[in-house]
């Protein structure tokens, strides 16, 4: 396993993990969550190239914040490379230290306009986003994609090196392609074949559940972090755990009732606070849903939670829950 951890430009990580981008999840209260159990980076949710749209209520909300940890990482989608520099200029004077760009995408409304993964589909048109994002800004800019955009087109190690030949400073790759979507089991060995053959940064990406798989991951491709996204939903947790298991090779305590207690209450009311009480409340319930989701015999709750109508209640249930896990 590697000894040190890496860089992004100048910014030294102080681990080998890193949340991932995911729309509509890692906001605010979920980075500051998973920074807090051990996350060296929390890359923000996928923002428009388009700063025409940045007006409406959910743009808004996904723009940065001065008050995120720092580094602080902004991801940006779009298709044109003028537009997507824009977008690059503008998110760095809002504070961003890192621009992330979005080629790992697989979501239809993404890809039917061939943004996100879809974009892996035209080397030139990438290499023009690239050197267009790099020269309009004079922060680090990465990049995240996936393995290719079908099973016949793996071509993740030709756009790598596109990438590293127009300054990217890091690459993730997560272990599908676009057609897999997240069906199946991500594989590994094409992110290991790039590590080998490119000069910066590899970060992988896809099933990374447990310490153990952090662990074989890390030992087996030689990738420089890992990236994890999907399994933080509702267990910020996992970041604790797996920089406990990689320093000792012990596995940590999970948390106790009383600790998901007290982080689901501090989440659920920095959702409403960030989100006010109406929108703060919808968001709440996919939030807590993955809470409850490791806590066994819970989908009587998760229904009870759902029908909730004020911020008060959604508060009492999470404590009265808890009341009868204890009994």
């Amino acid at each position: 396993m590697l000894t040190d951890f890496p860089k992004i430009g100048p910014y030294q990580l102080n681990g080998y993990l890193i949340l991932a981008p995911m729309a509509g999840i890692t906001d605010r209260p979920q980075r500051e969550l998973c920074r807090r159990f051990g996350a060296a980076l929390a890359v923000s949710e996928m923002v428009t190239s388009d700063i025409n749209l940045w007006k409406s209520n959910k743009s808004r909300h996904r723009l940065l914040n001065q008050e995120d940890l720092e580094p602080r990482s902004v991801q940006i989608a779009g298709t044109e490379p003028e537009q997507m520099a824009e977008a690059a200029r503008a998110n760095v004077a809002l504070g961003a230290q890192i621009i992330d760009i979005n080629m790992g995408c697989p979501a239809k409304k993404v890809c039917n306009k061939a943004a996100g993964s879809a974009l892996m589909k035209d080397e030139r048109l990438v290499e023009q986003i690239l050197n267009s994002v790099v020269k309009a800004v004079d922060v680090p800019v990465t990049l995240k994609m996936r393995t290719g955009w079908c099973y016949d087109n793996k071509n993740a190690l030709s756009i790598a090196k596109i990438a590293e030949a127009c300054d990217i400073k890091a690459i993730t790759i997560h272990g599908r392609t676009r057609e897999d979507l997240y069906k199946g089991s991500a594989e590994y060995d094409t992110i290991a074949e790039v590590k080998q053959q490119v000069n910066i940064p590899v970060f992988a990406n896809g099933d990374i559940n447990t310490p153990d798989k952090a662990k074989f991951v890390l030992d087996y491709m030689k990738v420089d972090a890992l990236m994890i996204g999907r399994a933080a939903q509702g267990n910020p947790w996992l970041f604790r755990e797996i920089n406990y298991f990689l320093k000792t090779g012990k596995y940590c305590p999970l948390p106790t009732l009383a600790e998901r207690k007290q982080v689901m209450l501090e989440h659920l009311q920095a959702l409403h606070e960030l989100y006010g009480n109406e929108l703060g409340m919808r968001i709440a319930r996919k939030h807590i849903g993955w809470y409850l989701s490791h806590i066994t015999n819970v989908v009587a709750f998760k229904q009870a939670f759902n029908q909730l109508e004020s911020t008060i209640e959604q508060y009492t249930c999470i404590k009265n829950i808890f009341t009868q896990l204890a009994i």
